[in-house]
């Protein structure tokens, strides 16, 4: 498992050069985005399934921001102020034989913005990245 030292030098490479190193881009979250992932119907469900937390976290607080880690995952969770509006930078890298790869940055705002919120889509977003590297490495068997 990565130390916390690892894990601070590539949160500060990843937000030195955030364009370049999300590479699908940054996922801005809006209503669009919550009707065609799928998402809107669940957001307002109140009832929690024990069994759909996929991972669980270690936790580092910080000023700037927290930090989740585990064996396979690490996330920032980066409160921001931009142009006097609240705003939430989500970084999802996988951690990939203790080498951190940068896998999905979504932000979220407006009434988006809620921990409740933000805790739901990174759930879907991790969800994705393990479907994603499951098929890849069946794909790889096969070969």
């Amino acid at each position: 498992m990565l130390n916390s030292v690892e894990i601070e030098e590539a949160y500060k490479r990843f937000m030195g050069d955030l364009p370049k190193c999300a590479h699908d881009g940054i996922i801005h979250v809006d209503l669009r985005f919550l009707q065609e992932s799928g998402l809107l119907a669940t957001l307002q469900d109140d009832q929690v399934d024990r069994e759909d937390l996929t991972q669980y976290f270690h936790v580092i607080e910080s000023a700037e921001k927290v930090t989740l880690f585990n064996d396979q995952f690490v996330v920032w969770i980066v409160p921001r102020m931009e142009q006097d509006m609240p705003m939430t930078y989500i970084l999802l890298a996988l951690n990939n034989h203790s080498k951190l790869n940068l896998e999905i940055v979504f932000t979220t705002c407006g009434v988006y913005n809620t921990p409740r919120y933000v805790l739901k889509i990174l759930q879907h977003f991790l969800l994705e990245v393990l479907e994603t590297e499951a098929t890849i490495t069946s794909m790889e068997k096969c070969e």
